[in-house]
C-alpha cells in the first residue's frame, strides 16, 4: 500500500521535475542575449555568463527574479525580462544555458 502511494506521488510530480528543452531555450533566448552574449558569455563584466551554469541555479534564479526575491545590481531589469516568462520558458532557458560550453 505504502509503494503504491509513493509511486503514485511521485507519477503526480513528474511535470514539475520535468526538465526544461534546450531547443526551445534556444528560440527564447534572442531578448537575453543584448546582455548575456549570443552564446552565454558575456562581453560586459556587469552581465554575468550564463554558458555552462548548472540549470538548477539558472531556474531557482530566474524564479527569484519573478518573485522579487533579489534587489540590487540589475535586478529590476532582471524583474522586467522575466515578468512574462512561463515556468516552462524559464527551465527552457535554463536548460539552453546550462547545455553551453563555459
Amino acid at each position: 500500500m505504502k509503494l503504491w502511494m509513493a509511486a503514485t506521488l511521485f507519477a503526480a510530480a513528474l511535470p514539475v521535475l520535468a526538465d526544461g528543452d534546450v531547443n526551445a531555450g534556444a528560440q527564447k533566448a534572442a531578448s537575453c542575449m543584448a546582455c548575456h552574449g549570443a552564446e552565454g558569455k558575456s562581453a560586459v563584466p556587469l552581465y554575468p555568463n550564463l554558458a555552462g551554469q548548472h540549470a538548477p541555479y539558472l531556474l531557482h534564479s530566474l524564479q527569484a527574479y519573478k518573485k522579487c526575491e533579489r534587489s540590487g545590481g540589475q535586478a529590476e531589469v532582471m524583474k522586467a525580462f522575466v515578468a512574462g516568462l512561463s515556468d516552462q520558458d524559464m527551465a527552457d532557458l535554463s536548460a539552453y544555458y546550462s547545455s553551453l560550453k563555459p
